[in-house]
């Protein structure tokens, strides 16, 4: 009986030693206990900044599904293909000159159809845009009464480089395709008759170009013959 108080003792003893630690085969010392301790902070840390990643995506996703359906979309397409023959008799009985609506192939589509007033001078233009076969812009304006001002202002004030022949009249060329900075005015031909200035411009190739402005001379000629 006076031996059971010494095991009691013995056991407490015991249970107030460090435990061992399977992977060392031995107690903790109080810097690996110290380094263990900051090392699963850090995991839980990083755990938690990469699970706060995920939701904050997940919610940018959220926002934005959200907010695709809620913009309407328009049934218009890119590339809105305007019946400019119709927009050019509907604007027909506002000008004295004849409009300009050369006949192109199906796959020229035009995407503005309108008449134009300069700020300069108020000279009123007939203005169509085409996306081209080979996906260029291309276009042309019809300058009532106009006059060199006016041509150039429409062409930025670039110089004439050449002429040229096309459908029967002559062209003023202007080529400016080596220059980064000429846009929607690195080609263009331009040409007077009867008061009226006709101008090509755009990006399109030389074949593009000669076929738009052969079907525009031709609606030129058309137009002369009626009047006369």
């Amino acid at each position: 009986m006076a031996q059971k108080p010494n095991a009691q003792r013995s056991n407490a003893q015991r249970s107030k030693e460090p435990a061992i630690v399977a992977e060392l085969g031995r107690p903790e010392t109080p810097e690996e206990t110290a380094a263990r301790k900051a090392e699963d902070s850090r995991k839980h840390r990083a755990k938690q900044t990469s699970t706060n990643l995920w939701l904050s995506l997940l919610a940018t996703v959220a926002v934005a599904v959200v907010l695709v359906l809620l913009v309407p979309r328009g049934d218009n397409p890119i590339d809105p293909d305007i019946d400019y023959t119709s927009l050019a008799a509907d604007a027909q009985g506002s000008v004295p000159y004849p409009l300009a609506v050369p006949a192109l192939p199906d796959d020229w589509k035009a995407n503005a159809a309108e008449l134009r007033t300069s700020g300069s001078g108020g000279v009123v233009s007939w203005y169509v845009g085409f996306i081209t076969p080979e996906r260029d812009y291309l276009a042309y304006s019809q300058g009532l009464d106009a006059n060199s001002t006016w041509l150039a202002n429409l062409l930025d004030n670039h110089r004439a480089t050449g002429t040229t022949a096309i459908g029967g009249l002559d062209w003023d060329v202007y080529d400016d395709r080596d220059d980064r900075d000429a846009g929607n005015l690195a080609y263009a031909l331009s040409t007077e008759l009867d008061d009226q200035i006709y101008v090509i411009y755009g990006t399109a190739e030389d074949a593009e170009v000669t076929e738009l402005a052969a079907a525009l001379a031709e609606q030129i000629r058309a137009n002369q013959s009626e009047a006369q």
